[in-house]
């Protein structure tokens, strides 16, 4: 990977990461007056919208061949409503840092994942960075002297979600390459609402009707739509492609220390010495699994250059 390529490949999945952040600071806020399910079918039918027009402007959509719609349809039965089933209901029982970590072991997950379908290798040097960074993520969002209290129930849908994203990884995997990214995430998030549709009737259409406008949180919810369900997810297929799913679900590490960081922006949290410090590991613990050591010697490179 060339030095242009590879600036956009990780400057791709930076903004993915931040953009995930900022959803659980923008989710606490709409889900003030609004319901989790009412919160993500509207985030999903705004990005849709989005990327039709996009995609129909620019002649840039691709539909899937016969034999990859039904990983089409598994994509997104995981990522967009599985996920959020699990990341949502969660954040109703979890502070969005509680709820941020657990996100956060998606890379602990993942490799096992990539190993058992794809055979990827895990080096030394990946498991390292990992746990470097893993250890970086647990000062950022404990203190010491306080211990864990955190809801059974939340904890379990916030792994469901962890599942999720892997299943989904490894889904995404499997789909041709003529498929361009743009048109996945439009594929993907139209047949979201689709599946939330019928909860969204059945459990919170009426809560909806009767609760006032809330001008703040609808545009959270706007926000969620652009950067989080729309670019975020760009970002991320994107970088999959061309890193790998070990490598592009490392980065979930830094999802906990972007949220912290914008809770304490937006939110005015508490950021501490102790967080400050658990930031930096993390961000080592990053460098050490992405970095490429390579062996000293004379002559042409044996790797081919295409």
């Amino acid at each position: 990977m060339d030095n242009n390529k590879m600036i956009k490949v990780y400057g791709a999945i930076i903004l993915a990461m931040m953009c995930f952040a900022l959803s659980f600071v923008w989710f606490k806020i709409a889900n003030i007056s609004y319901g989790p399910i009412t919160i993500v079918l509207f985030r999903l039918v705004i990005s849709s919208v989005i990327l039709f027009f996009f995609t129909r402007i620019s002649k840039r959509l691709i539909l899937p061949d016969k034999k990859d719609f039904k990983y089409i349809l598994l994509l997104a039965f995981f990522e967009p409503f599985l996920y959020f089933m699990g990341e949502s209901f969660g954040l109703q029982y979890l502070s969005s840092t509680v709820a941020a970590v657990i996100i956060s072991t998606i890379p602990l997950v993942a490799p096992f994942a990539a190993y058992f379908f794809f055979k990827e290798k895990v080096s030394t040097r990946n498991l390292i960075g990992i746990i470097i960074s893993f250890t970086g993520v647990i000062l950022v969002i404990f203190e010491f002297g306080v211990g864990l209290t955190a809801s059974p129930l939340g904890i379990l849908l916030q792994f469901t979600a962890v599942l999720s994203a892997v299943g989904y990884t490894v889904v995404l995997h499997k789909i041709s390459t003529k498929i361009n990214n743009i048109s996945i995430i439009l594929i993907q998030n139209a047949l979201g609402v689709i599946y939330f549709l019928p909860f969204w009737l059945i459990f919170e259409k009426n809560r909806f009707v009767s609760t006032p406008f809330d001008r703040e949180g609808m545009i959270a919810i706007i926000y969620l739509a652009i950067f989080a369900s729309t670019f975020a997810f760009i970002f991320f297929t994107y970088s999959i492609r061309h890193l790998g799913i070990t490598k592009a679900n490392m980065f979930t590490n830094a999802i906990p220390v972007f949220t912290a960081i914008f809770a304490w922006i937006i939110l005015g949290d508490l950021l501490s010495a102790q967080k400050i410090t658990g930031i930096i590991i993390v961000i080592s613990g990053l460098f050490v699994a992405q970095m490429n050591f390579k062996k000293r010697y004379k002559g042409p490179d044996p790797i081919p250059r295409t």
